[in-house]
């Protein structure tokens, strides 16, 4: 199995921390780096990254080796003073995880229409379980939905949670999304 390996480029630890830990639980099978200066970046093997998530300033003061990976990066940004760059996505990382989340799925829709994310054979009733989950509901409001009892919702879960290696509701809205089973706006 391929596990898409993701370079984080910033110089702030919060930064990194927080972009690693979300994208983690997103991608959970990716492999996330985290380098605090291009030169540690340059230091390892910069070219196997799937995605780059890089500074706004390491971004401009080496535009030339990114501009080369433009497909792959994703330039981090905070607050009002967005920079204005032509064809490469920005992330604001001033804004809460949700926001975050969703800025996160809907790049990552735009940068992998080749879907070469492995199919994990959720049966059908098991996507009906994700998509109630993912809207908020709990066990016993899931097993009333779907004319089911409170022991197979939970059994679903267990299931859906074992194939996916995804724990968190937020992981699991977040998977929903990116494989088309909901979408961002309906959660």
């Amino acid at each position: 199995m391929h596990h898409p390996e993701i370079a984080i480029i910033d110089p702030n630890t919060l930064t990194c921390l927080g972009l690693q830990s979300i994208l983690k639980e997103i991608i959970p099978m990716a492999v996330i780096r985290v380098f605090h200066s291009f030169g540690e970046l340059t230091d390892d093997t910069p070219d196997m990254y799937a995605h780059y998530f890089i500074s706004a300033q390491i971004y401009f003061e080496h535009a030339s080796f990114f501009l080369a990976r433009k497909p792959k990066t994703i330039v981090l940004a905070g607050g009002d003073n967005q920079p204005q760059l032509s064809g490469v996505p920005i992330l604001n990382i001033y804004q809460n995880e949700d926001s975050l989340i969703k800025d996160i799925c809907q790049l990552r829709k735009y940068g992998h229409s080749n879907g070469q994310q492995a199919a994990h054979d959720l049966s059908a009733r098991e996507v009906e379980v994700l998509i109630l989950i993912t809207k908020g509901l709990i066990n016993k409001e899931i097993a009333d939905r779907l004319h089911i009892s409170l022991t197979t919702v939970i059994s679903h879960r267990k299931n859906i949670t074992e194939k996916l290696g995804i724990k968190s509701v937020s992981g699991l809205t977040v998977y929903a999304v990116m494989n088309g089973y909901i979408e961002a706006d309906k959660i």
